[in-house]
């Protein structure tokens, strides 16, 4: 099931840190606990809510997407689009041309702050309630757990932020500093333990509740958390609990994990959900709060340079955006990957092949390969509607690849590499790789950097990977990657114009 949007956001408070204006005013919507939030039909409504927020920060409604920034920095993704001054920005982005009066971050530092206050607005007045029911507890907590999943976000691009856990009754409180990166984390886990305790597995999950946080999801998030942090040993645990737990299985096709067949499927633990509103171009909301994933239609295949008329692809075009590296295409290919290349990617031969015609072989941003995941597909839109607008495809933001891989990390890192072996030939088998994996030690570990590489390509894991692995500067400063800079976005210039407890000086390093 999708999520269907209501007025939600009339009924919770909406912040957008670093907005000067906002701070002099009351926050939007905002009503006491007295009169709101009284039941579970209420806080359901708020919950759902601050579901809605993140769908779009992950789409480009407001041309700023979470799910491209995260992917923009790697040596897998390509800006593209119609040109280097096609949403410059994200150009800059990829290219490391970054600066502090980016807009594509500032609207995400924003965005996140939005979903925290709506999901601190859940968290205090259900806290707040003596007669609070056990199904408001659970909301709660799941309130807990997006809040922490946002600030995970937060806290791995942009390090130390300003924590709130409950909104300022004053605005003048708004005005906070960066908290330590370890009192980040510290929140981020604490939230996370809570909802731990009191959310449901997804087995118990209704079908119209699949796109809800659940224990397993909250358990993954957390040995996530524990692995950025090198809590190699908490990470393989809690890491441990969700493989064992049941709930979860490989999809047998790899092609499959990116179908609108598999959503919610056996290997999804958290998706970012997405339906088709029969939007045209008169009524699609611009300005952010659509239902459908127009970042779909961004990053299908441009018809420069590729010509989509005669292949027999089941593919149309879109707006070009995140084509594949030549060293993300080589790679498959020197690794002999065939189930997931044909999953992933398509080369200039084999999509010629198809009928397919390469218009400018001197496109921007081409290298020699077309991307198939998360591809623009006839099926995953509808095209009784206007189909560019109109994309239904759901991110897949943890699935259980993404654990394995994770827990055959953790396993390595303490010493554990027969489990660590286990993990990993579990998610290479899928890809048609049945031999023992028998590599120990330093070359196990580097194994599972290349299956991370591979397996989770235009996933936005890749950079990430590379910066807590502190192999960033080798595998990037080849395409712009500064040691001591790129580790981190620069906080944006108008959250510190407007906050007054965050000085210039206190900016990351290099910006």
């Amino acid at each position: 099931m999708k999520i269907l949007k209501t007025s939600i956001l009339l009924f919770i408070t909406v912040f957008f840190a670093g907005c000067e204006d906002y701070l002099e005013q009351e926050p939007i919507g905002k009503l006491s606990s007295d009169v709101y939030l009284e039941n579970e039909a209420q806080v359901r409504k708020a919950l759902v809510g601050v579901y809605d927020i993140i769908q779009t920060n992950y789409s480009a409604g407001t041309w700023n997407s979470v799910y491209f920034i995260k992917n923009l920095p790697a040596d897998d993704c390509l800006a593209a689009g119609g040109g280097p001054t096609d949403q410059s920005e994200y150009q800059y982005l990829d290219d490391f041309t970054i600066t502090s009066d980016n807009s594509k971050l500032e609207a995400i530092w924003a965005d996140f702050y939005k979903t925290i206050n709506a999901a601190n607005t859940i968290v205090t007045q259900v806290g707040e309630k003596p007669d609070a029911t056990d199904g408001m507890k659970v909301m709660a907590a799941e309130a807990k757990a997006l809040r922490a999943f946002t600030y995970f976000d937060l806290v791995v691009m942009w390090g130390g932020v300003p924590l709130f856990t409950e909104n300022p009754a004053d605005p003048s409180e708004y005005h906070q500093p960066r908290a330590n990166v370890a009192d980040v984390y510290a929140q981020i886990e604490q939230d996370l333990k809570d909802a731990i305790a009191l959310l449901p597995l997804k087995s118990s999950l209704s079908a119209a509740d699949k796109f809800r946080f659940s224990k397993g999801t909250a358990q993954a998030l957390l040995g996530k958390v524990y692995l950025y942090q090198e809590k190699y040993q908490e990470a393989a645990d809690i890491l441990s609990t969700v493989i064992n737990s049941g709930e979860y299985s490989l999809e047998e096709n790899f092609g499959d994990v990116w179908s609108s067949t598999t959503e919610f499927g056996s290997e999804s633990l958290f998706e970012v959900s997405y339906v088709s509103n029969q939007y045209d171009w008169g009524n699609f909301p611009w300005g952010g709060g659509q239902e459908s994933n127009i970042e779909a239609q961004l990053q299908g295949p441009r018809t420069t340079p590729f010509d989509l008329s005669e292949s027999t692809l089941d593919v149309i075009n879109g707006w070009g955006f995140n084509n594949p590296s030549k060293e993300i295409g080589d790679l498959f290919v020197a690794e002999g990957e065939t189930v997931r290349y044909e999953g992933t990617l398509i080369s200039e031969e084999d999509f010629i092949a198809t009928g397919g015609v390469i218009t400018d072989p001197d496109a921007h941003d081409y290298e020699g390969y077309m991307r198939l995941k998360y591809v623009t597909r006839p099926s995953e839109t509808d095209t009784e509607a206007i189909a560019e607008l109109n994309y239904t495809i759901n991110w897949r933001i943890l699935r259980y690849a993404d654990v394995l891989l994770m827990a055959a990390e953790a396993y390595n890192k303490t010493g554990q590499d027969n489990m660590a072996q286990t993990e990993l030939e579990k998610v290479r088998a899928r890809a048609g790789f049945d031999e023992e994996v028998t590599a120990t030690g330093n070359a196990l570990f580097q194994m599972i950097v290349k299956e991370r590489q591979i397996e989770l390509a235009f996933e936005g894991q890749r950079y990430w990977d590379l910066i807590r692995w502190g192999m960033a500067e080798q595998e990037l400063s080849d395409i712009g990657f500064q040691a001591n800079k790129h580790e981190l976005f620069p906080i944006p210039q108008n959250e510190i114009i407007a906050n007054n407890a965050i000085d210039e000086s206190e900016q990351n390093p290099g910006y």
